[in-house]
């Protein structure tokens, strides 16, 4: 029924079936009997706090969905969602501090579950001098639609379609594991995005590999290879959804037209 509250059965039939698992293949890994499950998705019997902690770690449930979890369940949250700028998460944004600036002079920025700015080192800037809606950089800078807006980096981006591809998808596998409302709607936005480009997607013996992302500037193209980075062991729901994207030069060229770039002796990228 259309805006009914999920129960705590609702979590975990919905989560198991996330994960493919059968009920049986369920109670197996979390070490009950299958019956026990199935009463407890059914909501014949009401799951202690220990037992939704328990599965909801069996079925790697994000942290954010454990704690409505236990609302659902009558229990309080165990997860707290703290800002960067909190005391107790010194360390955690010292972490991130130390990423990104040991990352210089090549990009890498830090965004959150919907792939929001939170940090960027000083590389980055560089590389958005020339976007044109200027819109698209005001806070919250959406690191997706920025690059694959008309306005924003989608024209530099030489091989657009290939790294539009790559995007959607990673996006699409994200809502796939957290059905978040809001990413539907940004991956509905995105494919709105005309997606013609004069430029042609050339084949490279890095895409055989890896996608890169191609951009051009007036010092040349760029061909950057990324990887994410995220915390290991959070227990803070923002920590838990914040990822790290740092940008690898995939060739010499990259790697010299970055380096003096931000040494100051070539001068700005743009």
């Amino acid at each position: 029924m259309e805006g009914a509250v999920p129960k705590a059965s609702d979590f975990l039939r919905s989560w198991r079936q996330r994960r493919r698992l059968s009920q049986l293949d369920c109670a197996l890994e979390a070490n009950i009997s299958q019956r026990h499950l199935s009463f407890m998705e059914s909501g014949r019997a009401a799951p202690s706090r220990d037992m939704l902690l328990h599965l909801a770690e069996c079925l790697d449930i994000p942290l954010r969905e454990r704690n409505a979890a236990l609302l659902a369940a009558g229990f309080a949250p165990v997860y707290p969602e703290r800002r960067l700028e909190d005391p107790a998460m010194g360390g955690a944004r010292e972490a991130i501090d130390r990423l990104l600036r040991g990352h210089e002079p090549f990009p890498a920025l830090a965004i959150d579950r919907h792939w929001n700015l939170v940090a960027a080192n000083a590389a980055v800037a560089p590389l958005l001098t020339d976007v044109e809606d200027q819109q698209l950089l005001a806070a919250p800078i959406n690191v997706l639609r920025l690059s694959l807006h008309p306005g924003g980096l989608a024209p530099q981006i030489v091989n657009l379609g290939e790294w539009r591809g790559h995007l959607l998808d990673r996006l699409r596998r994200q809502i796939a594991t957290t059905q978040d409302a809001l990413l539907i709607r940004l991956l509905a936005e995105l494919m709105d995005y005309p997606t013609a480009t004069p430029h042609q997607d050339m084949p490279s013996e890095q895409a055989a590999v890896l996608v890169p992302l191609r951009l051009k500037t007036p010092r040349g193209e760029l061909s950057l290879i990324s990887t994410t980075t995220v915390f290991g062991t959070p227990r803070d729901i923002l920590l838990s959804e914040m990822a790290i994207e740092a940008f690898f030069p995939a060739d010499a060229a990259t790697r010299s037209i970055l380096e003096r770039a931000l040494e100051g002796t070539g001068g700005a990228i743009n």
